[in-house]
């Protein structure tokens, strides 16, 4: 750390800004590590206990109490709204079937909720992808100034070569640093949030089949 604190405070603007982006690039991957571990292990341990006491409740209304209270995200809730009774006059959704109307609210509550869940994974993938890449620009922009550097010296070492390249080179080595976490992290949330998805998907369904065949759960006309 003290080579690579010192290769940034003899480089130009172009190598100090090359660094100071992937300490911003760690910084927001870093938080968004953070925080999506939190909120997504909030979701698994939350979504079976909830869906579970909601089918034990003895109606819909009761069951949708229970879900506030055990699903902290509110995505088990989100779909229980969604089937509940709405007025439908002189609106366009009057003019469609029940089917097609649970479909389509049951559809955005679904879309709402992976919003939710894959928050923050675009970040983590363009970090993942460019971090290196940005710590090889300022590999390359280092070494350049070393060898123009050792270029106008009048005597030519091995060590006057070795000490500025290799401190060019953890400009690659910080990249990395920033990439693999990110990608790492990627792949662990995307594998969770499709497995939270799975669940809601099939709550979703087994809501819809009930509204339908339940003339409790019906649009107000």
């Amino acid at each position: 750390m003290e080579t690579l604190a010192a290769w940034i405070r003899a480089t130009d603007a172009v190598g100090q800004t090359v660094a100071a982006l992937l300490l911003m690039m760690s910084v927001a991957a870093w938080v968004l590590i953070v925080w999506k571990v939190w909120v997504l292990r909030r979701v698994r341990g939350d979504l079976g206990p909830a869906i579970a006491a909601f089918w034990t409740a003895q109606d819909v209304s009761a069951g949708a109490v229970r879900l506030q209270q055990l699903d902290r995200e509110g995505l088990t809730y989100a779909l229980v709204q969604a089937v509940l009774p709405m007025p439908v006059d002189h609106t366009l959704e009057a003019h469609t079937s029940v089917q097609a109307r649970l479909t389509r609210r049951l559809r955005d509550a679904l879309q709402s909720g992976a919003s939710v869940l894959h928050f923050g994974q675009v970040v983590l993938a363009s970090i993942g992808s460019t971090a290196p890449f940005v710590g090889l620009l300022g590999t390359v922009w280092g070494i350049y100034h070393a060898l123009i550097e050792i270029g106008t010296a009048t005597a030519f070492t091995l060590e006057r070569v070795a000490a500025p390249v290799g401190e060019a080179l953890m400009m690659t080595a910080a990249g990395l640093a920033v990439a693999i976490p990110a990608v790492l992290a990627y792949n662990l949330f995307g594998k969770w949030a499709g497995a939270c998805e799975a669940q809601l998907e099939g709550f979703a369904h087994d809501l819809r089949e009930m509204a339908v065949q339940s003339p409790a759960v019906t649009d107000t006309p």
